[in-house]
């Protein structure tokens, strides 16, 4: 039952391979939209490693750093390093949460484990007194002396 809700630590390691996925594309995105505001906000960032400070800094939410982007095509890379930012973030606090939540559920579920296969047990002990008492009821009914049919 255990192994139905925690399958094994092949699915921490999942998770932990899928954030690290999450967060390798996240520093991709900021790498290439370095580049983007470097080559679309000539007056607002001067080179490479400042577009990826501003990158970094809309994707982490944080905002602008000096200025609001100028051009039609700045403000587009900035809504999306925005939205991805929050995206990207959910993503990591969720997979980091569900991490903690499954550590802390898994006593409760040994127990429910434990208490499901003590009634088990306990009801096929029931089963078969009840299918012995039966058997008894059945033979006394057969073997009455006082019975005129038997």
């Amino acid at each position: 039952m255990v192994a139905a809700v925690f399958p094994s630590r092949k699915l921490l390691v999942d998770i932990r391979r899928r954030l690290v996925y999450f967060l390798a594309a996240g520093a991709f995105v900021v790498l290439l939209a370095g580049s983007g505001f470097a080559a679309l906000e000539d007056r607002a960032v001067a080179n490479y490693w400042e577009g990826i400070w501003w990158a970094l800094s809309l994707m982490t939410t944080v905002g602008f750093i000096g200025e609001a982007p100028e051009t039609v095509g700045g403000q587009v890379l900035s809504s999306i390093l925005m939205v991805s930012g929050f995206a990207l973030m959910a993503l990591v606090t969720a997979g980091i949460s569900s991490l903690f939540v499954r550590e802390e559920q898994l006593p409760d579920v040994e127990a429910e484990e434990a208490f499901e296969t003590q009634a088990l047990r306990l009801l096929a002990d029931l089963s078969g007194r009840l299918a012995r008492l039966e058997e008894a009821v059945a033979d006394a009914g057969t073997n009455d002396p006082e019975d005129p049919q038997s």
